[in-house]
Parts: structure tokens; sequence; C-alpha cells
């Protein structure tokens, strides 16, 4: 297990790391986060065994919008939102184009997705093929982690590679809203209010 700066340098490194099987702590724009490639079932459920997290859904992030388009379904509210909120801390759970194994979908066809604001992520996305699995590099119910050395530590120092982009902004998480039936839920409350959103959604 190595750390390394979050440069160009060590984006590939993790980049490659991602792309042969491997799990990886990276920095976002809110806290650090956990990834692999979400068409890999040991990678993925490896993820899962390191959060204790069994049931729900792993989150995605797209290097754009382009790519989410081609993993879920979107429809005339999540064009409007992408538009107003991406690149940012806003998830959408869509119906998935893609099918994931369990250990990511965990059996639904919805998914959860953004594009995220900070370039590290997107970058590493990017590089990893378009599309990699972001969820926070902590254990179920502990706190997130802002630095890549908590994230290391809760996560059992069981991943293979950490990016350090220096301590995360913090605060709260990303905003999910779930844009898959006839009527909008907002699933968690964070940086992008439900306000906004409805303004949003009038333009």
């Amino acid at each position: 297990m190595k750390i390394i700066k979050a440069d160009e340098e060590g984006l590939r490194a993790a980049s490659a790391t991602i792309r042969n099987g491997g799990v990886v702590i990276y920095p976002t724009e809110t806290v650090y986060g956990i990834g692999c490639l979400p068409s890999d079932p040991d990678a993925a459920r490896r993820i899962c065994e390191i959060k204790g997290r069994a049931e729900n859904p792993l989150p995605l992030i797209c290097s754009d919008i382009e790519m989410a388009r081609k993993v879920c379904q979107f429809n005339l509210s999540a064009e409007k939102l992408a538009k107003a909120f991406w690149p940012g801390p806003l998830m959408f759970i869509l119906p998935s184009k893609v099918v994931y194994p369990m250990w990511v979908s965990h059996g639904k066809k919805t998914i959860g997705l953004r594009v995220p604001g900070a370039e590290v992520s997107r970058k590493l996305a990017e590089l990893s093929g378009g599309v990699i699995v972001s969820t926070s590099a902590n254990k179920s119910g502990e706190p997130p982690a802002t630095t890549a050395k908590e994230a290391l530590s809760q996560t059992g120092f069981k991943v293979d590679l950490v990016l350090d982009g220096g301590p995360s902004p913090g605060g709260q998480s990303s905003t999910i809203i779930d844009l898959s039936g006839k009527e909008m839920w907002i699933l968690r409350s964070g940086p992008i209010t439900g306000t906004q959103i409805m303004e949003a959604l009038k333009r």
C-alpha cells in the first residue's frame, strides 16, 4: 500500500491501480472517497467489506455529463439539474443503462451518480475509463474522513493506494435526489438545497 501525491504522476498511478482491479482512496470536493472499477465485482466486494456496508448500492462518479448519460437514463429534470449544478455535490438516482455486479447494484435497477466538483476526482475517473465507484472512505456510521491519513486509518489500511490531496474541505456530503420515478425525492440533504433545486427546475 502506497500514499502518493495527487499530482499528474499520482493520478496515472492511481488510475492504473483501479484499471488493474485495485481499490484507491482519493480526495473529493467534500470528503475523501474510496473507489474502484464498478465493473469489477471483486474490487466492489472489497469496498463493501472495508466499509462494513452490505445492503446499499455503491454510488458512482463520472468524468463528465456525456459519460453519465452513457451510464444512466437521463430525463428532463436530470438534464436541467446537471446543467445547473454539475460539476458539483449533487447526486442523481436514475435508471441504470449498465448492468453492474451485485456488489455495486445490490439488485436495484437504479444507480446513484454525479460529476464531482473536484478536478482530481474527475481526472481520476477519466483516466480510469470514465466512471468509478465513489463512496466515502470511512466505516459505515463513522464520520467521513477529511485527510488521507484519516481515510487510511478508518478503512483499516486495506486499500492498494492512497492519493493525498491535502485536507479536504469537509462539510456536508453531496445532496442526493431520486429522479427515477414520477415524483422527485431528496434522499439526503447537502450543499445543494431543495430551494436551489426547485429554482433550477423552473428555468
